[in-house]
């Protein structure tokens, strides 16, 4: 393979395919093109073209590592429009690490983009959220506080009525309208709070807070610190935690996303738990490569392996130490759809399953299309608004099919998203979103 490499390797003087060659061109070679890959994936079905696909976009990896085509011109468009769901790593037949090769194009083509001064006005304003507000919790939680404040003053009623948001940004503004409604922030959970556990002590375990839930959704995290403290696991709300670096991962900011991986593992080694448990299926997922994201750093190595194996779920928790004490019957058919990040990355599919057919009265109904992305995908349907509606409204159909009342997820991206496909669908019956934790803690009377 050495010889191979040596004989094919790019002239010198374009660095960026040179890196892309060093990164992932002998991964590209592992790809036979069987197409095993295309019926799972989202936007070859709707989009129905080779660079839309999975093995499509391998194939022009390949080709630019080999400078048979321009990075940019040829390559930057199809990997931007890939939902990052890694349907197609499952399906694979020979096992080739989509993922890897995803976040190694996506890596040099933003490298090439700030060299030459070609990232666009959104895209600079994207790197400057990703750098300035969502490594720094405190600027977060002021940002739920601040949103809070807007919806309690009912500021989003007039917003919504004038259309202002609508006018700056259409994507935005439907999204504005589908956030929860915040409860108060004295509520939140304090960083360093400890919460004894409910009887019998069965493990401690550190609280991964996230940027999103313990901004916007942290009622979420405070129901899954009640949940788990029910279960019989006492709770620290870690301190010095940081973003999981999921999303400077997706953007191709490599650098601080690992950054923030080692701050996140000395933090937690810090905590004294047992195990380390998020409720977020794009945070799990990160927080769950932590060992590939350092691979080629031996003194992070072997401690981010052993961050990796404490990591968990809260749907894997709840279950090991359950059942739960549930105090209500639950109306009406659920139905669920899988974060792809909790499913394709994680390999988590039952422990959700089971506990949502765990509840008394609830008649869970399989959504056949529940392995399927949604269209979430991160900041994908802010982005590429139009092209994530088209699989959202395929989505709604299939849910529509099962006479759900309530559907479920576990990632705080998927469930704006179902709420955006909720307000886009008339039900015959009355029908809302929630994440799992919500759904538990209702019908355990928390």
């Amino acid at each position: 393979m050495t010889a191979v490499k040596k004989e094919m390797n790019p002239i010198p003087g374009d660095l960026h395919s040179k890196k892309l060659f060093d990164l992932t061109y002998e991964d590209t070679n592992k790809c036979i093109q069987c197409g095993y890959c295309l019926p799972v994936c989202p936007t070859y079905k709707m989009m129905g073209k080779e660079t839309a696909s999975p093995r499509g976009r391998i194939n022009l990896v390949k080709m630019a590592a080999e400078r048979k085509i321009d990075i940019e011109e040829h390559l930057t468009e199809p990997i931007d429009l890939c939902l990052g769901c890694r349907a197609c790593e499952v399906a694979c037949p020979v096992n080739v690490p989509y993922g890897h090769i995803l976040e190694s194009a996506k890596e040099v083509i933003t490298e090439k983009q700030t060299k030459q001064n070609h990232i666009k006005k959104q895209g600079k304003i994207k790197k400057l959220v990703l750098t300035k507000l969502f490594p720094y919790p405190t600027r977060m939680r002021a940002v739920g506080n601040m949103f809070w404040l807007y919806q309690a003053l009912r500021v989003n009623k007039l917003v919504q009525k004038t259309k202002i948001i609508e006018k700056i940004s259409p994507s935005m503004a439907q999204f504005e309208k589908v956030l929860p409604k915040l409860e108060s922030p004295t509520k939140r959970n304090q960083i360093g709070q400890v919460i004894p556990a409910k009887g019998t002590k069965k493990a401690r375990v550190g609280f991964f807070i996230g940027c999103i839930m313990d901004g916007l959704m942290y009622k979420i995290n405070r129901q899954s610190i009640e949940l788990l403290s029910l279960a019989g696991c006492e709770v620290v709300v870690v301190q010095e935690q940081q973003c999981c670096g999921a999303l400077h991962s997706h953007q191709g900011m490599n650098k601080e996303a690992r950054g923030l991986a080692k701050e996140n593992i000395i933090a937690f080694e810090k905590s004294g738990a047992d195990y380390y448990v998020n409720n977020a299926g794009g945070c799990g997922a990160m927080l769950h490569e932590y060992d590939h994201l350092l691979d080629d750093e031996p003194e992070w190595k072997e401690r981010a392996r052993q961050f990796v194996s404490k990591t968990k779920d809260i749907s894997q928790l709840l279950v090991q130490f359950g059942p739960l004490p549930f105090k209500k019957d639950w109306e009406g058919i659920i139905t669920y759809q899988d974060s792809c990040h909790l499913r394709n990355v994680q390999g988590i599919i039952e422990p959700p399953r089971q506990l949502l057919k765990s509840i008394p009265g609830a008649m869970y109904i399989e959504l056949k299309s529940s392995h399927m992305c949604c269209g979430s995908g991160g900041i994908y349907n802010l982005l590429h608004f139009e092209e994530s509606m088209m699989i959202l409204d395929d989505k709604m159909k299939d849910i529509l099919s099962t006479k759900a009342r309530t559907i479920v997820t576990t990632n705080p991206g998927c469930l704006l998203q179902m709420n955006l496909g909720v307000e886009r669908t008339s039900s015959a019956v009355p029908l809302r979103s929630l994440h799992l934790v919500e759904v538990l803690a209702e019908a355990c009377g928390l």
